[in-house]
């Protein structure tokens, strides 16, 4: 009789674990969607005559993405393993391919688009994806070919340019290495190697040490480079503790480039203010922990290491976009994960959680 009631528990405990880690993205998603509307709506009308026009795009990229979940939690994440070394190619391709002229779109500068998808955000899948089924044995002198592929990879996405993202890939897949403790030694000539690597690409671009400078200085061209934080800091300052209300911020107005998508939360700062903002955090800080318990309690090394990257992913990207926002680090053109406009990243997320999904329905006990 005590048996059963252990088996009730740990069935229930299970049940109760995999509905948080479903229902955590759909709460984000919907969350971000309310305020999607409310950062686009005035550019929205203008530029299209209809206030909803990214609105319905991004309900649809929303219930697209839970449909994607949902499937991807009942397929066998070991399955991934046999796709691993394809996806990376044909991901590689890609990356070649959008930087061809005719069929890369070009936007502000930055060649990242085919046909409105993002190359990018596929490569960080293939990138946990791969770097998981490659490290499953632990094998010696492994660490140079893994550095030839991160290299090529970063490379093609500095090439874009998409510095933002490079890191994110970099330090997705530093982790991944990290985690899958294979010549853990090596790392520590990654540390003066990275520093002077991004140093230079920084100095090798006019726009990178302007936004450089931007970071130091945020006074020195308020009406240029500088204009996009001080708007930025403006709307998380309006803010306050309570925020000015749904509907109340003046950043959306066309002050703020970008509200609706890298700088959603700024405005969101502005509406909700200190205590909105932090409940929103939040909401990350339980996805990332439940992630990471499933990372932890993983039947084998292929679901510990895929797990522990899409942690990495999550909780990265996430610390990237909010630092960026509050001035820690230099702004990057990085979307917080179910918040900020846009399919690719919605997607990738979306597609993430199902395979932690998946993970978790292996785990006997949670």
């Amino acid at each position: 009789m005590k048996r059963i009631k252990t088996i009730s528990e740990v069935n229930e405990k299970r049940g109760k674990t995999f509905l948080t880690l479903f229902s955590l993205p759909i709460l984000l998603s919907v969350i971000g969607l309310f305020f999607v509307f409310e950062a686009s709506y005035v550019r929205s009308f203008g530029e299209f005559r209809d206030s909803f026009h990214y609105f319905k795009i991004q309900a649809v990229w929303i219930l697209l993405g839970i449909g994607i979940m949902a499937i991807l939690s009942y397929v066998d994440y070991h399955k991934l393993y046999y796709g691993a070394f394809f996806l990376m190619l044909a991901n590689i391709f890609l990356l070649f391919l959008v930087l061809i002229p005719g069929i890369g779109t070009k936007v502000n500068g930055a060649r990242r688009w085919i046909f409105g998808f993002q190359p990018t955000e596929m490569a960080k899948l293939s990138a946990i994806i791969y770097l998981s089924s490659w490290f499953i044995t632990k094998e010696r002198k492994r660490f140079y070919s893994f550095i030839i592929l991160l290299g090529l990879l970063m490379f093609l996405i500095i090439l874009q340019p998409d510095m933002g993202t490079a890191v994110i890939i970099f330090t997705l897949s530093i982790i991944i290495y990290f985690l899958a403790g294979i010549e853990l030694h090596y790392l520590l000539l990654l540390v003066p190697f990275s520093g002077i690597s991004f140093y230079l690409l920084a100095k090798s671009s006019p726009y990178r040490v302007k936004r450089l400078l931007a970071f130091f200085d945020p006074k020195a061209d308020p009406l240029g480079i500088t204009y996009h934080i001080n708007q930025i800091l403006i709307s998380l300052s309006n803010g306050g503790l309570f925020g000015q209300g749904f509907g109340s911020s003046k950043q959306k107005h066309l002050y703020l480039p970008e509200a609706h998508t890298d700088s959603i939360f700024a405005i969101i700062g502005e509406e909700v203010g200190f205590l909105g903002s932090f409940i929103l955090i939040c909401l990350f800080i339980f996805l990332v922990i439940y992630i990471f318990r499933i990372a932890e309690k993983a039947p084998d090394r292929f679901g510990r290491l895929l797990a522990g990257g899409i942690f990495a992913f999550f909780a990265v990207q996430t610390i990237i976009n909010l630092a960026s926002m509050v001035h820690i680090i230099p702004l990057t053109g990085v979307p917080l994960p179910f918040i900020s406009y846009g399919g690719s990243n919605l997607l990738l997320s979306f597609t993430l959680m199902g395979i932690v999904l998946n993970v978790a329905r292996s785990i006997k006990i949670l």
